[in-house]
């Protein structure tokens, strides 16, 4: 069982309260504490900053997690350098250790990590089917952080009945872990269920955490406001969580949307024209450019008549 310190390090972190998470100080090196929260604080800068993460991590630890959260930071590093050599490089290295946990000296908690380290990566490659097979979806794994991410993938594939049989399977072991309520209102919020009253009641109480107050945080908890209709508080969490990180694409997105809807349009327009500059690869921004895009290149198609004249 974990100790209460790692208890609230690992809940910053699955939450997304990484600002929280940074500022949090490290347990003596001497403590069974240190490696796992080490670890948590790496994981949570791989992909804002790889290189932080790697230099958090001591040299001289050659772990299986370590490891792997070097060859995440080292694709992340090179995704954003467009460098495709040393990205592959990083995904095999990640495969590779995928193959080299399943050594018989590997507990199952290291196993668990060092999949859900790599499933990451083959995610943001597009690599969805590889993923969910590390993941081991849809058998009997109790790798929650994995599930978890399961979830995720299978609602990204509009595929919310096997999502919720992995929720279901790991409901009858995990009890009531916070990670398992995690995946509960992330479920709720794919399928509209009760108005949403599971994601919104659990993403207002973490949000208001201050413990864990964080913009992803309050993002999320805008956007359950935003989808109960309840336009002036969805747009007030996504300013406070923009107070706390100007950069926050969903926050952005989720204030422009709710502007629009207020019937404050100028103000919509500038809001999104701050998230096309701020995060161009946010999933709204390339959307909307590429529909933008297929419209122009469709009406290249069609001549405008002239208009007749008596």
């Amino acid at each position: 069982m974990d100790s209460l310190d790692l208890f609230h390090i690992r809940q910053k972190y699955y939450l997304g309260s990484y600002q929280p998470l940074q500022a949090a100080d490290l347990p003596d090196k001497l403590s069974p504490d240190y490696r796992p929260t080490l670890l948590f604080k790496a994981r949570a800068l791989v992909k804002s900053d790889p290189d932080g993460a790697i230099a958090l991590l001591p040299k001289d630890d050659v772990s299986l997690p370590a490891r792997s959260v070097r060859s995440l930071a080292s694709y992340f590093k090179a995704s954003q350098a467009e460098d495709d050599g040393a990205k592959d490089k990083s995904l095999d290295e990640l495969r590779d250790l995928c193959v080299e946990v399943e050594g018989e000296e590997v507990e199952d908690e290291e196993k668990g990590l060092v999949r859900s380290i790599a499933a990451a990566a083959f995610v943001y490659e597009g690599e969805n089917e590889e993923a969910l097979e590390t993941l081991e979806a849809g058998t009997s794994t109790r790798n929650l952080e994995g599930i978890a991410l399961t979830v995720q993938l299978y609602l990204s594939m509009n595929r919310i009945d096997l999502a919720q049989k992995e929720f279901e399977r790991a409901k009858s072991w995990a009890e009531d872990d916070m990670l398992l309520q995690l995946i509960e209102a992330t479920l709720s919020l794919a399928s509209g269920a009760n108005s949403y009253a599971n994601p919104h009641s659990f993403y207002n109480e973490q949000a208001h955490n201050p413990s864990l107050a964080s913009s992803h945080l309050l993002a999320a908890s805008g956007l359950t406001h935003l989808l109960r209709g309840e336009h002036p508080e969805a747009h007030s969490s996504f300013a406070e969580a923009l107070r706390l990180n100007p950069k926050e694409g969903t926050a952005l997105a989720g204030k422009a949307i709710a502007e629009w809807l207020m019937g404050e349009t100028s103000k919509a327009e500038a809001s999104f024209a701050e998230l096309e500059e701020k995060d161009p690869q946010y999933p709204m921004v390339k959307e909307l450019s590429e529909k933008s895009d297929l419209f122009d290149a469709l009406a290249t198609n069609y001549k405008v008549p002239t208009l007749a004249t008596a």
